[in-house]
């Protein structure tokens, strides 16, 4: 787990004039930024040492990749150190000036804009990447959250993990029958859709998604690896200034918290024997080993050890300095309830934007809470089918659901559809301040 500072207290809050708004934002505080402590963290410990740094990864890139520079008598950042040594995605440059066209088109028409982040991020082990460690995501939240933003009347940024769920296709691309079992042939060409299928959904998916398109309402832009996670995030936040407060930041991505270090990164495949590798020096060789064995009497040194660093918190650097007039919202997951409101209100006082929410693993179709500024915790939760109201669900005011309280099936309603408009509202009262 990653680490986190001692908590301080506090400050507080201001008070601001009640509103017609159920939700309302409070003006953030400015706190020094405490750095988090190094930790690097191991799977497993082995005798072989780490490859030696190569000295073409750890050249800096260009400096059109930086942050601006410290000067020269202070320490660099974290962002200049990070951004420096980690290569930028090759598609930025095209991705930027696709995005800042498609943000400054809005911006001329006093349009509301939302970069959403979506889906997890990569972890690459090799530079020629075979293997890389994943994070827990579909893209689920991200890719309905847009079509409702749209139905809002947002433009939409959706910055997404390649080939994760996509706005209106969702509704297809990861179902249970294949999407061309719904289609065939017709007799002179054309493709015909076959009975006993639901035309009208496609129909209405579809009809949503060539509005949204032809009205130019929705740019996406495809990431990878937390690097190119990062670096994008970096780029499209800093084009949603001309927006000043218009700009809405919904980070619903699955972000790593380690990574591997470029400079310690291997440039092939990791082998999982060297035996092979050994034979084309030494025709001489008797070591077997394959991924099969997993008894603990093998070597320490054929078991693989994954050493990882920390990433870098740049969510401060978004709030003050990327984006900063911009209202910004986060997401928490956390697996174990007796954690979810307290860790969210750490991030919201530790960052200073103005709301997270929280939602757990085992109840995150049915439940998020609320955490902003100066405001108790507020709980959003669609209400099951009457005929499978479950034991404990009306005395759950301020707690979180259980998983055995909840019904077996999926609710029918999309909780998102009770996310988005309570987010803009808060937005309506980000813009009025």
């Amino acid at each position: 787990m990653h680490p986190h500072p001692p908590e301080t207290s506090s400050p507080e809050p201001e008070t601001t004039q009640p509103g017609p708004s159920r939700f309302q934002l409070r003006p953030r505080c400015q706190r020094p930024r405490t750095q988090p402590p190094a930790l690097s963290l191991a799977f497993s410990s082995s005798s072989s040492p780490s490859p030696p740094p190569s000295p073409s990864s750890s050249a800096p890139s260009s400096p059109s990749t930086m942050a601006s520079s410290s000067s020269s008598s202070s320490p660099p950042s974290d962002e200049d150190v990070y951004f420096s040594t980690n290569p930028p995605p090759r598609s930025l440059e095209e991705h930027t000036r696709l995005a800042a066209s498609f943000i400054n088109t809005h911006a001329l028409a006093s349009r509301r804009v939302v970069l959403i982040t979506s889906g997890g991020t990569t972890v690459p082990l090799e530079k020629q990447t075979v293997r890389f460690i994943d994070n827990f995501s579909a893209g689920t939240r991200g890719a309905t959250s847009a079509e409702y933003f749209l139905e809002a009347g947002y433009a939409v940024v959706f910055l997404h993990r390649q080939f994760s769920l996509l706005p209106y296709s969702r509704h297809f691309s990861h179902s249970k029958d294949c999407f061309l079992d719904f289609l065939s042939p017709g007799p002179t060409g054309q493709v015909e859709w076959r009975a006993g299928h639901d035309a009208a959904k496609v129909r209405d998916v579809l009809a949503k998604y060539r509005r949204a398109r032809d009205a130019n309402m929705l740019l996406m832009i495809p990431f990878v690896t937390i690097g190119d996670y990062l670096h994008e995030l970096r780029a499209l936040s800093r084009l949603m200034r001309p927006l000043g407060p218009r700009g809405l930041l919904y980070l619903a991505a699955a972000v790593s918290d380690f990574f591997v270090p470029p400079e310690r990164m291997a440039e092939h495949k990791i082998q999982s024997t060297d035996a092979v590798v050994a034979a084309v020096k030494s025709e001489d060789t008797d070591e077997e080993f394959d991924n099969f064995d997993a008894s603990p009497r093998v070597p320490r040194s054929k078991r693989l050890v994954i050493d990882l660093d920390p990433v870098p918190k740049f969510l401060k650097n978004l709030v003050d300095g990327w984006a900063p007039q911009g209202m910004i919202v986060s997401y928490k997951l956390e697996t174990d309830p007796a954690l979810l409101v307290r860790k969210a209100r750490y991030s919201l006082d530790r960052y200073q934007h103005h709301l997270v929410i929280g939602n757990l693993l085992s109840t995150r179709k049915w439940e998020v809470v609320f955490v902003s500024p100066g405001r108790a915790d507020a709980w959003l939760r669609v209400p099951p089918p009457p005929s499978s109201m479950p034991a404990g669900w009306g005395d759950a005011e301020g707690r979180p659901l259980r998983a055995d309280e909840l019904p077996r099936e999926d609710p029918d309603t999309e909780i998102e559809k009770l996310i988005i408009p309570a987010v803009a509202e808060l937005h309506d009262a980000h813009i009025g301040r």
